[in-house]
């Protein structure tokens, strides 16, 4: 059976606040507003970061996200007034950034070794 799309799942405990922070983070506001309390951005054309309230799970999130460019995002992200926690290699040379929600929910960006550089 084939996958069709795929929704990471955020639970956030203030789902105002969150809403705000996920739209910074992606330079924009979500997609769908399924329900209240519920927000989707596609960030593929098929997979999708669902932020949901949910306060007794909020916090223990970890998504992974490939971009183009690693560098122009990091710079995006503080332009937007969410400096990164964290920049850098991993062992494996993989250039990536760490960026936390209130939450504690943890974002991934890493440089998409498919993508060419300059």
């Amino acid at each position: 059976m084939p996958i069709t799309h795929l929704f990471a799942g955020v639970a956030v405990s203030d789902f105002a606040a969150a809403r705000r922070w996920y739209e910074a983070l992606f330079g924009r506001p979500p997609d769908m507003l399924p329900k209240e309390g519920e927000a989707v951005w596609h960030v593929t054309t098929f997979g999708s970061v669902y932020v949901t309230a949910n306060p007794a799970r909020a916090g223990n999130a970890l998504v992974t996200i490939a971009v183009s460019n690693l560098d122009e995002h990091a710079t995006a992200l503080v332009v937007r007034g969410l400096p990164p926690d964290k920049l850098g290699a991993d062992s494996s040379a993989l250039q990536r950034l760490t960026i936390t929600d209130d939450d504690g929910n943890c974002i991934k960006f890493f440089a998409d070794p498919a993508q060419p550089t300059a």
